[in-house]
């Protein structure tokens, strides 16, 4: 966690308090879900003075729409981030997977941007992709600018912090690129090996990327790289990938992956103090080792306790953030639209079917007292706000990132989809230590569920 100050940003409305009301509290353990007893004063206090819940649609797993949980021009906004040659034809960076967040070093704030990006004559980030890139800032609101790779190669790209191209950089001892990491080429496909979904970690005075290497790879799934200079670099690949991804293959992944292939992907970074865990998706985590250059190796990885949907759908990008003592384990999930018996439209978190429509990719967050769980039955964050990051700003206020999925659903749309794909962040806002849930700044939090 990092210390912060105020800051003051372009849209000073979005630092506007929500609507006052009543809030209901959200149960963090079964034991807890038992009715409401009367409300204490000191209770009844912070239910006045912060935005209140929203009681979740039922039956549990149906998604929330309303617009006041999408991300807006009164609550977001679009990172001017620094453009690169290939970016200035569309006018800002292609970017999935959106992660920012702030670092104090030496004293001073400095905001790190990266995401999944593509390369100039590809339509996505496959089936390969040229490498991970960074932006840095001293504000949130910018200016935004490539991180400085000049001094550690002259004549590559600048703000490239990591590719499969740096495979010559290998040495005796010291691993940039993995062979399962490297490039390769079938009939099918051509040219393959793409890396998605990194995150920027500062742990103890040192850099970390954990990012995966996607669908397209040798093998597929999570990895680490360490810096040995600054945020800019040179990075390396941690000792516990040099063979293979995080954890253990399973079966997973769409056909053209090799059996055998299929790691777990979306890998990311919690620390706490001097302890860091690496997250997963298929709800799984495990422990760094003292010295983060591998997982502890146990059999069966273990799992977050939580409150699944029955039946449970595919979820990816998990995420932890702690705020106020509660940790808060956030997902990716697909809203699908569908009719219901009543010829009504039913939104829900629902695995694919026939008739069911893939409509927006949300932010779905549940709550606990302790990093493994148990968690509460999660709730809507952020309408198409899925596969993000939380972080907190030097002036204290909490953000989260989006990106506008054009794989399907809403974004995909030909109307919008020039809209889509984007670095944005969007402020959030906390029900308090009674309601204890996140939601995107709403317009009018005092609402109910008439909508």
């Amino acid at each position: 966690m990092t210390t912060n100050d105020n800051a003051v940003y372009r849209r000073s409305l979005l630092a506007g308090a929500a609507g006052l009301g009543a809030a209901a509290a959200l149960p963090l353990t079964a034991a807890q879900a038992a009715p409401a007893k009367p409300a204490k004063p000191a209770a009844e206090a912070s239910r006045r003075r912060y935005p209140p819940n929203w009681p979740a649609p039922e039956p549990y797993g149906a998604a929330d729409t309303r617009l006041d949980l999408w991300p807006r021009d009164d609550n977001s906004f679009v990172l001017p981030l620094e453009p690169r040659p290939r970016d200035r034809e569309r006018g800002q960076v292609w970017m999935r997977d959106t992660y920012v967040n702030c670092f104090v070093v030496d004293g001073r704030p400095l905001y790190v941007a990266t995401g999944t990006t593509r390369v100039p004559g590809l339509d996505a980030a496959a089936p390969w992709n040229d490498g991970l890139f960074v932006w840095v800032s001293r504000s949130l609101g910018g200016p935004w600018r490539l991180a400085d790779t000049t001094g550690i190669r002259p004549d590559a790209e600048k703000g490239k912090v990591w590719s499969p191209e740096f495979v010559g950089e290998n040495r005796p001892g010291r691993t940039v690129v993995a062979p399962w990491q490297e490039y390769w080429h079938d009939d099918r496909f051509g040219k393959r090996g793409n890396v998605w979904a990194p995150e920027v970690h500062y742990v103890r005075g040192k850099w970390y990327i954990v990012a995966c290497m996607g669908d397209h790879s040798r093998k597929v799934g999570s990895f680490m790289l360490v810096s040995e200079g600054g945020v800019e670099g040179p990075y390396r690949l941690v000792e516990g990938n040099l063979g293979k991804p995080f954890g253990d293959p399973f079966v997973g992944g769409p056909a053209f992956v090799e059996p055998g292939a299929y790691h777990h992907i979306d890998g990311g970074l919690y620390s706490e103090g001097d302890t860091a865990w690496l997250v997963l998706h298929n709800d799984l985590y495990a422990r760094f080792r003292d010295d983060m250059e591998d997982i502890v190796v146990t059999t069966g990885l273990p799992k977050f306790r939580q409150t699944p949907y029955d039946p449970e759908p595919y979820l990816e990008g998990a995420y932890v953030f702690k705020h106020r003592g509660t940790y808060y384990l956030m997902h990716a999930a697909w809203d699908r639209a569908s009719l219901d018996a009543y010829g009504s439209t039913r939104h829900a978190y629902d695995p694919p079917a026939a008739g069911r429509v893939q409509y927006q990719y949300d932010a779905i967050v549940a709550v606990s007292d302790r990093f493994e769980g148990p968690y509460s039955e999660r709730w809507t964050l952020g309408v198409g706000a899925g596969h993000n990051n939380i972080f907190r700003d030097h002036g204290g206020n909490l953000w989260a990132t989006f990106f506008r999925n054009p794989a399907a659903g809403h974004w995909k749309d030909p109307e919008r989809v020039a809209d889509a794909a984007v670095p944005g962040v969007v402020r959030l806002e906390w029900t308090g230590p009674a309601g204890n849930r996140l939601y995107v700044k709403r317009r009018d939090a005092g609402r109910s569920m008439r909508e």
